[in-house]
Order: C-alpha cells, then sequence, then structure tokens
C-alpha cells in the first residue's frame, strides 16, 4: 500500500488511473477478495460453516477492538452506521423535555434519528463556522437537559477534524450528555484516541477498504446500561429460545444489544480481512506517507479561484473539499480524464489515502487547473 510495488500488487484496479474518491468508497485490496472466496467456501458446508463464521466474527470484533481502544466484548457489528443510530435512538428512550446536540458537518446518519417526528427530544444544532466547530458555539447549547452530543470525528463534508479532547472537556463540564462519535472518515485513515467516549460508529466500506453491509459498533462497558437496545430480533437477547419466549425479550446490555440478529458474514470476512491488512501496515505509517500529500494538496488548492471548504487551519486527516459554480463539469472532465473524485451540489471533495502516491496529487493538480483556467 506503501511502495509502488505493494501498491501494483494488492491493488491492481488501480492501474491507469487517479483515485481521490476513498471518502466515498475505498478500494479493496486483494486479501479482502480471498476472504470473501473464504466465506463462500465456509457457506458452502452448510450448517457446519457457521463454526468458521462465528470465529471470523471472533476475530473481527477483536480487531475493531484494538483500533477503538476497547476489549472485544464492548464491540458488535451490525449492517452499518445507520442502522447502529437508529438502535441507539432506541436505546436511550428519550422524553419530551430531553435535548439532542447535532451539527451541521455531519452526515445523515448520525443526525437524521433524532429529526424524525416520532422522536420526543429536542434537537439543537450546532453550526460551524468558517467549515469548523467551535467548542465556544457548543457551550451555549449545552444544559442538564442534554442527553446525547452527536459528532462525527472528521466531516465528510469539508474534512474538518474534530478537536475531541476539548469538545470531550466541554460536555463533560457541563452537561451529563452521552457523547456520541462517528469515526467512518477517519478509521483506518488516521490514528485514533477515542477515550471516555461513551459511543464510536463506523461504517465499513470507505477508509478501512473492507466491503458494504458492515457497523461497527464501540460500547464502553461503564456504559453498557445507557446503552441497552429494546429491539427485536434474537441474537441481541439474554435467552432467546429460553421457556419464557413467548412472555419477555430482555436485551443484553451495552455493544451485544446493537447485534440483534444473523450477522453479515461476508461483511464480517472482509471486515476480518481488511483490519488485518491495516493493522500489518499500521495506521501511523499510512498517516506519515499521506498526510503530506494531503498538506501539499491543501497548499496548491488555496492558490486557485475555488471556495475551499476545508479549514484552512488546524489539523488535516484524507478529506479535502471547495466548490466551484462549475463544479459538475469540471468533475466529468476530470473523469475523462481517469480521475476520480466527489462532486455533489457544486462541491468536489478529494480523499487522500496510503495508496495513493505524489504522482496522483499532481495530475490533479494539474488537470484541475488547466479546466479552471477553461471554464
Amino acid at each position: 500500500m506503501l511502495t509502488n510495488d505493494s501498491r501494483r500488487g494488492d491493488f491492481p484496479s488501480l492501474e491507469g488511473r487517479t483515485y481521490l474518491n476513498t471518502a466515498a468508497e475505498g478500494i479493496p485490496p486483494l486479501v479482502v477478495q480471498n476472504a470473501l472466496q473464504h466465506y463462500f467456501a465456509d457457506k458452502q458446508l452448510g450448517m457446519d460453516g457457521r463454526v468458521p463464521h462465528f470465529r471470523q466474527l471472533e476475530l473481527a470484533r477483536e480487531l475493531v477492538a484494538r483500533f477503538y481502544g476497547l476489549t472485544a466484548d464492548e464491540i458488535a457489528i451490525c449492517s452499518c452506521s445507520s442502522e447502529a443510530y437508529n438502535l441507539a435512538a432506541l436505546a436511550m428512550r428519550l422524553s419530551e423535555g430531553d435535548e439532542v446536540v447535532i451539527n451541521d458537518l455531519d452526515f445523515p446518519a448520525g443526525v437524521t434519528p433524532w429529526l424524525q417526528s416520532g422522536s420526543p427530544a429536542t434537537v439543537r444544532t450546532w453550526r460551524s463556522r468558517d467549515g469548523a466547530l467551535r467548542t465556544e458555539d457548543l457551550l451555549p447549547l449545552l444544559s442538564p437537559r442534554t442527553r446525547l452530543v452527536t459528532t462525527s470525528l472528521v466531516s465528510f463534508y469539508n474534512g474538518f477534524v474534530l478537536p475531541l479532547p476539548e469538545v470531550r472537556h466541554v460536555v463533560r463540564r457541563h452537561s451529563p450528555a452521552l457523547l456520541s462519535v462517528d469515526v467512518t472518515q477517519a478509521l483506518g485513515r488516521i490514528p485514533l484516541d477515542l477515550q471516555d467516549v461513551d459511543l464510536i460508529v463506523s461504517s465499513t466500506h470507505k477508509w478501512i477498504l473492507a466491503t458494504h453491509g458492515g457497523g461497527l459498533v464501540g460500547v464502553p462497558q461503564k456504559r453498557a446500561e445507557e446503552w441497552t437496545v429494546p429491539a427485536g430480533g434474537w441474537l441481541h437477547l439474554q435467552d432467546a429460545f429460553g421457556p419464557k419466549r413467548f412472555d419477555e425479550a430482555v436485551s443484553r446490555p451495552g455493544a451485544a444489544g446493537f447485534a440483534v440478529g444473523m450477522p453479515n458474514f461476508p461483511a464480517v470476512y472482509a471486515i476480518r480481512a481488511a483490519l488485518d491488512y491495516l493493522h500489518s501496515i499500521g495506521v501511523a505509517n499510512i498517516d506519515r506517507v499521506a498526510r503530506p500529500l494531503t498538506e501539499h494538496c491543501l497548499q496548491e488548492l488555496r492558490k486557485l479561484p475555488i471556495e475551499l471548504l476545508t479549514p484552512q487551519n488546524g489539523p488535516v486527516a484524507g478529506i479535502l473539499a471547495f466548490r466551484h459554480p462549475q463544479a459538475e463539469r469540471i468533475h466529468q472532465k476530470l473523469l475523462e480524464q481517469k480521475i476520480h473524485v466527489m462532486a455533489h451540489a457544486g462541491r468536489l471533495r478529494v480523499a487522500v489515502h496510503g495508496y495513493n502516491t505524489e504522482q496522483d496529487i499532481e495530475t490533479f493538480l494539474r488537470a484541475l487547473k488547466d479546466l479552471l483556467a477553461s471554464v
């Protein structure tokens, strides 16, 4: 991933194109393809295949725990981050007068469960300034009635990196709220310090280079009772097939409650292989190589006639974003040159991972400068 040889060997589909769109879809290494083939071979065993299936689940949870700084018992794998947040909303059992703080740089998955008409809580929006969330703007939103502050560590919208220790301090000092952090745009790309976070959520098809169909949930044991999910199902219940199964349904507390049914085993195999691959390389090594590329790209974007959406001060992860009136046209022209970025509603987004190279950045910048001169 970090050398030309490993890039060609592990990511052959990158040959001949400049792929800067990992924030939308990561490119899995070939070990993930092998893992999916392994799943199929195990599935052909029928019921006997469940033994290796659940073994892969155990290994995947151990790897997620290592990245999150938790134990395997504090990890669950559901179907996606949206499912995780909807189950979290059930677990909170919100009432009239409760308050939830969201923000305007966040992805819909972590925001919309609290905005549904069936949610009784009052939603307060932490609004960004100059592309950044500032803790002085969070402080007035907190009160004794605040039950949850939910946010992403890295914004999908513009790459803003949350000052998590500072936010955590403010939340703990000024409210009784639980703190939920989505690490979808950070996991596998930058080192994580998630100490004293109450709920951790991530998707699996972006920076960790696995497949769709997974939601990685972390709940510290000390918060297990507060995240007990009152959902139907069977795998998460304390006694799904016991003599009282038609009289009551009692959920296991904590992370276990987020795994409500049969695991998506193909995704589990892929997650285990992808995280094992990233762990063998080291996220710190990925960041060491990819961060200078991201910073160089940001420096060059500052010189261009665009509206930069990524904050110009502060740390960067893997995402840069900007706006231009001809964004859709620019995007189409880039695709014609096999340069892949994200375009949406006038916004262009660039994502730099460990399989990207200096040549990728220069190819993109050169093409962008030419296009800006012509539109």
